[in-house]
């Protein structure tokens, strides 16, 4: 029996056959052609939720010819070279036939392939008119089979041309009522259950799970196609979303919320990309309602005569724009660290995936109707209910910021906050994190802290009852941290840098990483820095970099022992521990150019601190390695390592001089 192919690497109906090479032996090109028919004969009809008679039909007159190529093949008979080219083209045709019958059993395929069902059995009889014109010009006479055979390939190619592969009845029916189900969600009807439940059942997406590949499939297949096909792919993607919330709510989910915990970095992408063109930032300037834009876009927004943020709606009372540095020089250092390469280089970073928009009406229309039923589960359901609502919303919540907005707008917040105070393991881990991802959009910051939800996260943080769940509490207050003010009212919440620092000591990596990078962004607010001191981070800090060989795990502690160390408290700190062999071999060993980065921008610090800058000094120019890693940094390093480099050299040379 075949195995369906769950998520093939070929694009679904691209029927990419590879004609033999003239010189093919005739016994390699026979026995591949039995190994053809065999794997075509395996397919059975229970594997095809559509297209089952064509399925059918082709499996049959492929399973009937074997007989044929076995014959030849073990009779060892001469071929002669047209016989050679005959067969060829029947193998031609044997693939396209195995790759439609690929692309029809394929899991997660069944909608889009039943929405395709003309173009698919079009396919079907091109593919079968193929195999009937090769069986035609084999000169069968010329060989010595026995006369059933003979027989048999004549039927076999009358059979081929007879046959009408048509759209089966069934399928016609499940298409137009799938089509009647879009076009009314296009004007906000709700489909009826009923119905949707005959034409999943018909398609047999049985489960949750059945209705997650549709989806997986569905995304994977909007990033390689153009904008028209994306519309309607974005359609049914869109209904495909409220039939795995609604439909099925109580399945049981096999993708375990554990594995899609959130790792951050320091460098995120989506605080890098302007809100209004959703790309990477270029020259990041801040508007007076304290939000960044790039200076091109947000030019354009006020050039139009308007004069409100465009995140906020509020009302600027200057237009000046003051340029954001330290943004700028983040999203030089993303760049740098991820190989996007820098504006003006003809390559766009836009992500279509990532729209504020939906792509059709139809999906629309089901994201708000799927988010309004959520809520209601949120709300009103029994713990069950609740538990799996927030669950698809974490799911809802990673597509786009449409879905966001939407689960936002219906008033997700506050229930969700709710569930986080539940003793129930899962439910509070599925809370936790689709709050982590709301937390995300300007709006579901604001609902988060105006709820009081701050005090609830960190309980979580603190004493959640899973270590994922304590992993996405750090991610959420991360992504709480953004917001305008929001870095010093999270800091001056008593314990919320301490609960971050003894996740650094008891968490996963994860775990780590996410905290590191919460409290590098809350360093940005200068009132921090003693309190993330206080918490006594600076002694888990060195002991990462002794211990630990993750090159993202080091980057994240050089950036945030970095920012410490622009400080007096923090460079002291840091040089109150084993800390600086560490960093200099690190300078030396690290792949990464931002890594590498820190490093010298934490040398620089310790060199410049009152008390003890010479000592550093003199240790660094014992070092001979030292000065040649700085040296290669001049040429291989970003523009900002380059000018440390140059810094640092300068600094070790007057040393040496005086």
């Amino acid at each position: 029996m075949v195995r369906r192919l769950k998520f093939p690497d070929r694009r679904p109906l691209f029927l990419p056959a590879v004609h033999p090479c003239p010189c093919v032996l005739p016994a390699t090109l026979l026995t591949s052609l039995i190994a053809l028919s065999c794997s075509i004969s395996g397919y059975g009809s229970e594997l095809f939720a559509t297209q089952r008679r064509s399925a059918r039909e082709v499996v049959r007159l492929v399973a009937a010819l074997s007989v044929l190529f076995e014959e030849i093949l073990g009779q060892e008979m001469e071929v002669s070279e047209f016989m050679v080219m005959c067969l060829s083209e029947v193998h031609v045709s044997l693939q396209k036939i195995k790759f439609l019958l690929e692309d029809c059993s394929r899991e997660g395929a069944r909608v889009w392939i039943l929405m395709n069902s003309w173009m698919v059995a079009a396919q079907f009889g091109a593919a079968a008119r193929g195999f009937a014109i090769a069986l035609d010009a084999l000169p069968v006479d010329d060989i010595c089979v026995s006369k059933d055979v003979k027989e048999l390939v004549e039927l076999v190619s009358r059979q081929a041309w007879k046959e009408k592969f048509e759209v089966d009845v069934g399928d016609k029916w499940a298409m137009e009522t799938v089509g009647s189900i879009l076009d009314g969600l296009k004007v906000g009807i709700e489909p009826n259950r009923e119905v949707v439940k005959r034409v999943l059942d018909y398609l047999r997406i049985r489960s949750w799970n059945d209705c997650d590949d549709e989806i997986w499939f569905l995304e994977e297949k909007m990033q390689c196609e153009g904008e028209k096909e994306a519309v309607f792919l974005s359609s049914l993607l869109g209904f495909m979303c409220y039939c795995r919330g609604v439909m099925f709510e109580f399945e049981n989910r096999q993708t375990s919320l554990s594995q899609r915990v959130e790792t951050l970095s320091c460098f995120h992408l989506e605080d890098f990309r302007c809100p209004i063109s959703l790309e990477l930032m270029t020259d990041p300037v801040t508007v007076s309602t304290g939000h960044t834009y790039d200076r091109s876009s947000i030019r354009r927004w006020l050039d139009a005569g308007k004069s409100v943020c465009p995140k906020t709606g509020q009302e600027l009372s200057s237009k000046e724009l003051v340029s954001n540095l330290a943004m700028k020089r983040l999203v030089e250092e993303f760049r740098a660290a991820n190989g996007i390469p820098p504006p003006n280089s003809g390559k766009r970073t836009h992500d279509n995936g990532k729209t504020a928009v939906p792509r059709s009406q139809v999906a629309g229309h089901a994201i708000r109707k799927l988010c309004r039923f959520l809520t209601r589960r949120l709300v009103f359901g029994s713990l069950e209910q609740k538990n799996n609502a927030a669950g698809e919303i974490s799911l809802l919540t990673k597509s786009n910021i449409f879905n966001q907005k939407c689960l936002i707008e219906a008033g997700t917040i506050l229930p969700l906050l709710n569930l986080l105070t539940v003793k129930d393991a899962s439910a509070q881990e599925n809370a936790i994190a689709a709050l982590s991802k709301l937390a995300k959009q300007s709006i579901g910051k604001r609902a988060i802290i105006n709820w009081g939800g701050l005090d609830t996260i960190l309980m979580v943080l603190k004493k959640g009852m899973r270590l994922e769940s304590r992993q996405m509490a750090a991610a959420t207050i991360f992504y709480l941290s953004s917001g305008k003010g929001n870095q010093k009212l999270i800091g001056e919440v008593s314990d919320v840098i301490p609960a971050l620092v003894d996740l650094i000591r008891d968490g996963r990596t994860c775990g780590k990483q996410n905290s590191m990078v919460t409290i590098f962004r809350l360093l940005l607010h200068p009132g921090n820095h003693q309190r993330v001191l206080d918490a006594g981070v600076v002694p888990l800090l060195i002991n990462i970099l002794a211990c630990s060989d993750r090159p993202e795990l080091l980057t994240d502690t050089l950036a945030v022992l970095s920012a410490l160390s622009e400080y007096e408290g923090g460079a002291i700190a840091i040089l109150r521990t084993p800390g600086l062999p560490l960093i200099t071999e690190l300078l030396r060993s690290m792949e990464t150019k931002e890594g590498k980065e820190h490093c010298i921008s934490i040398l620089l610090s310790l060199c410049g601190t009152n008390t003890e800058g010479k000592d550093i000094l003199r240790v660094m120019a014992r070092d001979p390695t030292l000065i040649s890693s700085l040296y290669s940094l001049l040429t291989e390093g970003t523009c900002h390592a380059k000018r440390k480099a140059r810094m640092l050299i300068k600094l070790i040379l007057n040393f040496n001089e005086r």
